[in-house]
């Protein structure tokens, strides 16, 4: 993991809800950091010292259930990841994070992101946003676990990863996840996913395009995601 100064093009969701007269100051106190595939670079349990931005790349948010990881979601260019490591008190992360593909991240030191929410109005409204709607999936998510089926579960997942991360030019979700990690975000075993996402294939309602999902028919996969 390697650090260097350097100034981006102020599209983050810090920069995008800051005064601009605060982008300079951001510029002096920020770090860009490169990592590889597969490279965690904020465990679970370690000290919260800063806020950590996507550049470039993309990346999972996880942490362990017992002797199973559980993917909580996946960050983007722009997106924010670490603020739940932000308290009152000197804090520890409750979360992992590791790259999905080489990326490119701007670290801001905590107290200094601190400042900015108490001078930035707009920056906090939006923060607290953020956490509301991260709230609201966490309780879907944890309703879901109760109340789906395994295929209800990668039906709901499969809608909501198009929505958040978008599709590309053939109209699949701009994501490649291996079933373990798909396993892990919807919450079952590998195999299960593995027969599940066969079914729907067989269906027509999903299709595999090499390693890509791409939704063909979102009613029906709408109607198992509330059953």
């Amino acid at each position: 993991m390697s650090k260097r100064q350097k100034v981006c093009d102020h599209s983050c969701f810090m920069c995008r809800y800051v005064v601009a007269d605060w982008w300079e100051n951001i510029d002096i106190r920020r770090q860009i950091i490169k990592v590889k595939k597969g490279q965690r670079f904020i465990d679970e349990g370690s000290e919260a010292e800063g806020i950590y931005f996507v550049q470039e790349g993309l990346v999972k948010v996880h942490k362990r259930w017992g002797d199973k990881e559980s993917i909580v979601r996946f960050a983007k260019k722009g997106d924010i990841i670490g603020h739940r490591g932000m308290v009152r008190k000197k804090s520890t992360f409750p979360i992992s994070a590791t790259s999905l593909e080489n990326t490119i991240l701007c670290f801001i030191p905590i107290d200094f992101f601190k400042s900015l929410l108490k001078t930035n109005p707009s920056l906090t409204y939006e923060l607290l946003m953020f956490y509301a709607d991260e709230l609201q999936l966490s309780e879907q998510k944890a309703t879901n676990q109760v109340h789906l089926s395994v295929k209800g579960r990668l039906a709901w997942s499969f809608l909501l990863l198009e929505e958040k991360m978008g599709t590309d030019e053939e109209g699949c979700i701009r994501l490649i996840l291996s079933k373990t990690d798909l396993a892990a975000y919807v919450g079952s075993t590998y195999e299960s996913v593995y027969r599940m996402m066969a079914e729907l294939t067989a269906e027509e309602i999903i299709a595999l395009v090499g390693k890509r999902v791409k939704i063909k028919d979102r009613e029906k996969l709408l109607r198992y995601s509330k059953s």
